[in-house]
């Protein structure tokens, strides 16, 4: 499942607190991956809809094999709908029950193992609806199978959502990840509809006198149930490919002049992504489709969700780019779909895998300095559950409903894991791992162990200590770096502290670091290993150094303090590279007076070739609320980056200064980016200035992505004296 974020936020990072933690994790009860006494091979489901009634009929007949013997009762997960009989294909009554959400079928014969074993189920669902929260999902979650009014934002839709627990809701089925079927799925619904399913279409047929269609799936290839899916609906279809693998893309009939700024990079994804993983897209089409309630997307096989406010104007494309969102849910269909997490213990082998790609194509299609902002950002956004929320190891079996384990853990922690694996590993040992675990394990459940067991076989590395202090075990290490020049021996003397609580499972971490050291006449780069809590070594160094560099590179997970010199800082502000330039900026903030420090980030707000730089230079001199800064920041609130200029409007809106007024009424008026927009209705709301009321009514009424225009206006009202 997908619930992403954009985090444009850079950290200043401090040493975590275990006390802050606010969830207990470890309360919640253990899991284990159930034992199963079949396998599923095939579910051929028939359903048949009445709108009117939010009424369907359905029939799925069953094909298992058994593994063991004398197997004569079938349990499966059947839940909000009701069974009404099960007959075998000899249409010779099964006796059943039905209860507690499990469905027992009482076989004639005991089976033997390795038996094939068939028989259907027919059930009926009469204006009955799945309460998600009761499955651990948010309240506007469409679990399982819903019929949807049409709304000003969607037409009325017919939608099966199967993540995590979905399926059993509109199907009986033995729901669990680590059994993988194949699947049919033959569904009536009104003849105005479209109806897509997962695998190929096989048919679709009309019944003009009763003015329906009946559409006709069929995946091929196994997958598990919580990657079915069905959606029905007034959807235009338009059709792309890559090569001779058809890709669609499913809109609502207001959204297909938009749609192709979100999805007509789908081919070039797909494409790349075959080819990063040496696997090529193993499934016979490639459909993606909007559907409202997620955020996001999810992926299910050959096909994904999409939130349907991933579609947006021109003008939101600035702002809110949905080809992060769409290689991400595309990596799914390898990492997730053609293999996947036995148990929800080990989804980051999902989750993990397609936040990685997200990097991985934004290097690729926007260049190293993009993907490695991308990277800063997933280290922040796990850093940031870690001091506000929880740790936890990435693989965790402990959870009340397994959408709790869809966290920043598994997803940009996980991402950043895998990045630092490949530093490690090499590029080609590391692609070549990928390679062979996907042809090994293609279209199976899978778990972590088979992960590093294909390192193994893959690269012959032995990564066991990786997997066990990143995967296994909580936390990040905590560095306190010093150093020291020794201008009589011409040498420099670096000592590094691991200083994170070791009491609550974190360890005092083995890794490779690179530290570079520049000075006048060159620079170089040394690889170490560090090992223990604390580590000093020597470096030759002929002259003072002007920069010395602690994980250069930007490869490690890790939270530091690195007390430098003024004078380094600037030097590492103008010649570092993106990431120590950010991490420069900031750290500035302790030098702000000085005149020298505030023409360099004045500057380098204005100047820098990279937007995130400027960005943070921006907001290190806007904490200082100086009035002096006022015609910087409006220069910069031209900026052809919206973020820079988000930046610069919200440092003029610290000021609180009342001329600023007319400057800001002009952004609000006349900037071209949603976001940027709304900050200048927010720095407007906090003068308090009645007059402005009717500019902020105005804004009520204008549509945004996510509302944000909106939202804003009303917090400034909201600010407004009676």
């Amino acid at each position: 499942m997908k619930r992403f974020y954009l985090l444009l936020v850079f950290l200043e990072l401090a040493f975590l607190s275990l006390q802050a933690q606010k969830i207990d994790v470890y309360k919640r009860p253990l899991q284990y991956e159930p034992s199963h006494d079949f396998d599923a091979l095939h579910y051929r489901i028939k359903l048949d809809f009445n709108e009117a009634r939010k009424t369907f009929r359905g029939e799925n007949t069953i094909t298992l094999v058994s593994l063991c013997d004398d197997f004569q009762t079938c349990i499966l997960d059947a839940v909000t709908f009701t069974v009404s009989g099960v007959e075998d294909l000899a249409f010779n009554p099964l006796n059943f029950e039905h209860i507690d959400q499990k469905l027992h079928v009482y076989l004639h014969e005991p089976a033997k193992y390795g038996d094939t074993v068939s028989f259907t189920v027919h059930y009926i669902s009469e204006n009955v609806k799945a309460d998600p929260e009761k499955f651990g999902m948010g309240r506007n979650y469409a679990l399982g199978l819903t019929f949807l009014d049409e709304t000003t934002s969607h037409p009325s839709l017919i939608q099966a959502l199967s993540f995590p627990t979905g399926a059993r809701h509109w199907y009986p089925c033995y729901d669990h990840p680590h059994d993988k079927a194949t699947q049919e799925i033959i569904a009536t619904v009104n003849n105005s509809y479209n109806l897509l399913s997962n695998g190929r279409l096989v048919d679709v047929s009309e019944d003009t006198a009763n003015q329906t269609k009946t559409f006709h799936w069929s995946l091929e290839q196994p997958h598990s149930t919580y990657l079915s899916m069905l959606i029905a609906g007034s959807y235009e279809v338009i059709k792309d490919a890559f090569e001779d693998l058809p890709i669609n893309y499913w809109v609502y009939p207001k959204d297909v002049d938009n749609a192709l700024r979100s999805f007509h990079k789908t081919p070039a994804i797909i494409d790349f992504f075959s080819k990063e993983y040496g696997y090529n897209y193993p499934w016979p089409k490639y459909d993606q489709i909007t559907i409202p309630g997620i955020g996001g997307g999810a992926e299910c096989t050959s096909a994904t969700l999409i939130g349907q406010g991933t579609i947006h104007d021109e003008k939101a494309e600035q702002d809110f780019p949905s080809h992060w969102l769409v290689a991400h849910e595309a990596a799914h269909q390898w990492w997730g779909d053609l293999v996947t997490c036995r148990d929800w213990g080990h989804t980051w082998l999902n989750e993990s895998f397609g936040t990685y790609s997200e990097y991985l194509f934004s290097k690729h299609e926007l260049g190293e300095e993009e993907g490695a902002v991308n990277l800063l950002n997933k280290k922040n956004q796990y850093l940031d559950e870690a001091h506000n929320r929880y740790i936890r190891p990435i693989v965790f079996h402990r959870w009340e409903y397994p959408n709790q384990n869809f966290d920043s853990h598994t997803y940009p922690k996980g991402a950043v894991v895998l990045h630092m694996m490949r530093w490690i590993l090499g590029d080609k040992p590391f692609r070549a791992t990928l390679i062979h675990f996907l042809e090994k394990h293609a279209f199976k459940p899978v778990d972590t162990h088979d992960f590093y067991t294909a390192v193994k076989e893959a690269t012959g590395q032995n990564l066991d200590w990786f997997f066990d202090q990143w995967l296994y075990r909580p936390g990040h290490p905590v560095f306190n770096i010093t150093y020291k020049w020794n201008g009589k021996n011409k040498k420099l003397i670096l000592t590094i502290d691991q200083v994170q609580d070791t009491s609550k499972g974190i360890p005092v971490y083995r890794t490779p670091v690179i530290i570079g050291i520049t000075t006048s006449t060159d620079k170089r780069s040394h690889k170490i290993w560090l090992e223990k809590e604390s580590e000093t070594y020597e470096f030759e160094c002929s002259e003072q150094p002007l920069l010395v560099r602690f994980d250069e590179g930007n490869y490690l997970l890790k939270e530091w303090t690195f007390t430098k010199s003024r004078d380094e800082i600037l030097f590492q502000l103008r010649h570092d590279d993106v990431t120590g330039r950010m991490w420069a900026a900031s750290e500035l903030s302790k030098y702000s007076s000085e005149k020298e420090v505030r023409e360099a980030l004045t500057e380098t707000a204005k100047t820098d070739p990279f937007w995130s730089v400027r960005r943070v230079s921006v907001e290190t001199l806007g904490n200082l609320k100086d009035r002096k800064l006022i015609k910087l920041f409006k220069e910069v609130c031209y900026d052809q980056n919206s973020i820079v200029r988000r930046a610069a409007i919200q440092s003029l809106g610290k000021l609180n200064d009342t001329s600023l007024v007319i400057f800001l009424t002009e952004r609000v008026e006349n900037e071209n980016s949603y976001v940027a927009k709304a900050e200048a209705i927010r720095a407007l709301g906090g003068f308090n200035d009645k007059s402005l009321r009717p500019l902020f009514e105005e804004m009520l009424t204008v549509d945004s992505p996510r509302n944000i225009i909106k939202r804003a206006a009303e917090w400034a009202i909201a600010q407004l004296p009676e």
